[in-house]
């Protein structure tokens, strides 16, 4: 089991001193054969540019252990309102609102445990497989034509300055950007704590919802799972970085992210030997090899929507 209780020095060591990242392209014709999630390397990005936000993820981080500590969590049901922002540039770009409904509805099954696939959650991990009882209700929909072809990952979609679209109430509503995001870049969020002017999740238009055959592997609507629960204050399932740590107690140990569909039981490389959760929604496996939350990420999750939590103001 995970040790997760840390210094307030070890966190913010841990906020402020991740491995540095490589530097992201913009090149909207990448092909992209891996899952590629930008969050790390945004929040990397930003820790340079305010050192105000390590002392701010720490303060959320030790609410969150007390939280968990004191099993003061929610008591009643949490309802996120959704903004969808579309900034396009081709038709194609433009989607539907069927293919954005197609998404919500996706969030909800997937957060409440009702996708199909949670049935294939190996014997091993039934016990903390878990449904999260977050759900979401699209509010609205703006769209907005542009003459860009990619968006790159320096929040410039969320800025109708820069040309995208300023958040809408970013304390009480979950805002998704959909837009060419470029750089072989599914998507990436902005954890608890950063600014609210760019709070959200950016998700790139060909791997939104439903989207298509065409799209596969990344046709199931999980990219914007995985991104929402980086919203929702979740790590990778790795630590980002070498058999690092989620700072949840009931995911096995990975040595790195993981990518396609991998057979279980996949056996880990940490030590003491044992089998990857590879079919966690943080892992960066394909669409239809990721299907559960735990336990420990439900709780991690809901501490965010306490009185006093992060995103508190979202309320019950």
């Amino acid at each position: 089991m995970k040790n997760l209780f840390f210094s307030a020095a070890a966190l913010l060591l841990f906020f402020s001193c991740q491995n540095d990242q490589t530097e992201l392209t913009t090149d909207a014709t990448t092909a992209i054969t891996q899952r590629k999630c930008a969050t790390q390397d945004v929040l990397e990005a930003q820790l340079k540019e305010d050192p105000t936000l390590a002392i701010r993820m720490n303060q959320i981080e030790a609410f969150t252990q007390n939280a968990l500590l004191t099993k003061r969590l929610v008591n009643g049901k949490v309802v996120i309102p959704v903004i969808v922002n579309v900034l396009y540039r081709t038709a194609a770009e433009n989607i539907s609102d069927a293919q954005i409904q197609s998404q919500i509805d996706v969030l909800n099954k997937d957060f409440t445990a009702t996708n199909s696939d949670f049935s294939n959650t190996p014997a091993e991990f039934a016990g903390v497989a878990a449904n999260v009882g977050i759900t979401f209700e699209l509010v609205k929909i703006n769209r907005k034509s542009t003459t860009k072809s990619s968006w790159g990952t320096r929040d410039a979609m969320k800025s109708t300055k820069k040309g995208g679209l300023n958040p809408t109430s970013p304390t009480t509503n979950l805002n998704l950007w959909v837009c060419t995001i470029g750089g072989g870049i599914l998507g990436y969020a902005q954890f608890p704590g950063g600014s609210s002017a760019t709070d959200g999740v950016a998700i790139d238009s060909k791997y939104f919802g439903l989207s298509g055959t065409a799209n596969y592997p990344y046709n199931l609507g999980r990219t914007a799972s995985h991104e929402v629960g980086h919203w929702m204050n979740l790590r990778h399932i790795w630590g980002d970085a070498s058999c690092g740590s989620d700072l949840v107690s009931d995911t096995p140990v990975a040595k790195t992210a993981n990518y396609g569909v991998p057979v279980y039981p996949y056996v880990s490389t940490c030590l003491p030997a044992h089998n990857e959760m590879t079919m966690n929604y943080m892992d960066y496996t394909d669409d239809r090899g990721m299907f559960m939350f735990t336990n420990g990420q439900k709780s991690r999750m809901n501490a965010l929507f306490v009185s006093g939590g992060a995103r508190s103001g979202f309320g019950i």
